[in-house]
C-alpha cells in the first residue's frame, strides 16, 4: 500500500514538475531551435522509438544534436564526431535532454528512472536485466549519476537495478540534485573512455575495451 501511495506522489510530483519546467523553458527551446536550423538542415526535434514501463514503446523527444539522418552515417558516437553539429556539442552536455520533460508530462517517462533504452537493445536483455524495465524510464537516473557513459553498458544495468530495489522519494532528490551538478558544473561522462560512447554489446568492461580495439 505504502509503495502505491509514493507511487502516486512520484507522478503528481512528475505531472507538477514537467509542467512547470516546459512553461519556464519554452522560450529557451525557441532559441535554441532557431540556432539549429541556422546550424543545420533538419528538424529541431529528434524523435527516436524507445522502450518504456514494461518494455512498451514510446516516442522519446531530444533536441537533435547530430546531422539529419546521422545514424544513416554510422553506429557508435566519439567526443570529435563529425555527426555532431557544432550547436549539438555544447546541447549534448545533457540540454538535449529536456524535451523529454513532454514524455514525462503526457506519463511516458518519470523526471528519475533508469534511462529509456532501444527496443533492440530490450531484445538482448536476460530475464534479470528486464527488471530495469519495471519502472518508467526517467530523463536522469542512477546510472548517470554514478558514471553515465564511462560505465559500461552491464554496470548501467546493474546501477538501474539497484535503483528499482532500492526506490524512494528521498534518492529521486538526490538523484536530481547529483544531475543538476554534474550537467551544470562538472561535465562528467558525455563521452565515455577514449571520448567515445560504446554500442551495445551485454559484457563487462574489459570485454568491451577489447570488442572495439
Amino acid at each position: 500500500m505504502e509503495n502505491k501511495i509514493t507511487l502516486k506522489i512520484k507522478r503528481i510530483f512528475d505531472i507538477f514538475a514537467s509542467g512547470l519546467a516546459l512553461i519556464f523553458l519554452l522560450p529557451v527551446f525557441a532559441i535554441i531551435g532557431i540556432l539549429i536550423k541556422i546550424d543545420s538542415k533538419g528538424p529541431v526535434f529528434f524523435i527516436q522509438t524507445r522502450a518504456g514501463k514494461d518494455g512498451e514503446p514510446f516516442g522519446a523527444y531530444k533536441l537533435r544534436t547530430m546531422v539529419d539522418n546521422a545514424e544513416k552515417l554510422g553506429k557508435g558516437l566519439r567526443v570529435d564526431d563529425p555527426r555532431i553539429t557544432r550547436v549539438g556539442r555544447y546541447l549534448r552536455w545533457g540540454i538535449d535532454e529536456l524535451p523529454q520533460l513532454i514524455n514525462v508530462f503526457k506519463g511516458d517517462m518519470s523526471i528519475v528512472g533508469p534511462r529509456p533504452t532501444l527496443m533492440s537493445q530490450v531484445e538482448q536483455y536476460t530475464e534479470e536485466h528486464r527488471r530495469r524495465l519495471e519502472m518508467k524510464p526517467g530523463i536522469t537516473g542512477w546510472a548517470l549519476v554514478n558514471g553515465r557513459n564511462n560505465l559500461s553498458w552491464i554496470e548501467k544495468i546493474e546501477y538501474d537495478i539497484w535503483y528499482i530495489n532500492h526506490w524512494s522519494l528521498w534518492l529521486d532528490i538526490k538523484i536530481m540534485f547529483r544531475t543538476l551538478w554534474i550537467v551544470l558544473v562538472t561535465r562528467e561522462g558525455v563521452y565515455g573512455e577514449g571520448g567515445v560512447n560504446r554500442g551495445y554489446p551485454i559484457t563487462n568492461k574489459r570485454e568491451e575495451r577489447n570488442n572495439y580495439k
